[in-house]
């Protein structure tokens, strides 16, 4: 074995260990112990931070985080996992820290020079949109933490209702037109509930409640379902423009019936908890939509156009 192919491979060995002696090594590549201490100095060198643990029994260990193994990409991959980082640097906040500059600024600064021309020149033709959000870090990064190592999280969340502090079980962690959505266990509601990550005002990891362990199975793919809550029926009219301006909504792009003219009408089975959240997106429609029923959500839309009535009458008084 060339002495390149042998340290990639010590490298992958000291990485699943948590400690080791040069005599495990040694046994294990068929080396003399001084081949295998002269191997890690060389390594240490390279900068792979391994360290010596002193006292009875001895041996190595890594001090810091793990590294990976060099790694070959074609120019393809290289130029798709670049661009590939580069969609995060819209966000105005990450669960990752700092990790994802790092590894774009390592990916980039060891590429060949014809690449990086290349991809220079894609640079700023190429954008993956985000609209800025302003979120803590901190707070994702605690969400991300518990969610890899099966964590409580103890949080302050300010809703319309007001501000509160619950114990949560995350789920996984979302981001949909800039924002940051965790669903999670509720231990307060005793069900699975959405949280808004730039209104969780902070956010520790608790360890006095143990996680549930049909939580821990689930991931995002497990679409809590509502069926069991009181159902109502939403009908819609939607003008041409309506249509449009509702096909690429996911609440309600599938239920899109089309007329010849453009028009179309939809029938959506919901929860009735959620008509509100329903009417407010028609609302958004202004003339191009319109509720037929339930009365509930007429009357709602109604009473919100009254209000706006209301608001701008006093203008003119």
């Amino acid at each position: 074995m060339q002495k390149s192919q042998r340290l990639i491979q010590l490298i992958m060995r000291i990485n699943a260990k948590p400690s080791f002696t040069v005599r495990e090594l040694a046994d294990e590549f068929g080396l003399s112990t001084r081949t295998i201490t002269r191997d890690l100095l060389e390594l240490s060198e390279l900068g792979v931070p391994v360290y010596s643990i002193q006292g009875r029994g001895g041996g190595y260990k890594l001090l810091q985080e793990r590294l990976l193994p060099p790694i070959s990409f074609t120019e393809g991959e290289a130029i798709a996992l670049f661009f590939a980082c580069q969609t995060l640097d819209y966000f105005s906040s990450l669960p990752f820290g700092d990790g994802a500059d790092s590894a774009l600024h390592k990916f980039y600064h060891y590429l060949p020079a014809d690449l990086k021309e290349r991809i220079d020149r894609l640079k700023n033709r190429i954008m993956f949109w985000s609209p800025y959000r302003p979120m803590s870090a901190e707070i994702l990064q605690t969400l991300m933490q518990a969610i890899m190592i099966g964590r409580v999280v103890a949080i302050t969340y300010k809703s319309s209702g007001g501000i509160s502090e619950r114990n949560i079980q995350p789920i996984g962690l979302y981001s949909s037109s800039g924002y940051w959505y965790c669903p999670a266990y509720c231990f307060s509601k005793e069900d699975i509930r959405q949280f808004r990550a730039d209104r969780i005002l902070s956010a520790v990891l608790n360890d006095t409640i143990p996680c549930r362990a049909d939580v821990s199975g689930k991931s995002l793919l497990d679409k809590p379902t509502k069926d069991h809550l009181e159902q109502t029926l939403l009908q819609l009219e939607m003008t041409s423009k309506g249509v449009w301006m509702l096909e690429s909504n996911p609440h309600i792009a599938p239920y899109i019936q089309r007329n010849e003219d453009g028009s179309g009408t939809a029938t959506i089975q919901i929860a009735a908890e959620d008509l509100s959240f329903y009417v407010d997106l028609i609302w958004q429609l202004g003339g191009e939509g319109k509720i037929v029923g339930p009365a509930e959500g007429v009357a709602y839309m109604k009473q919100k156009i009254e209000s706006m009535c209301s608001l701008y009458r006093t203008e003119f008084l």
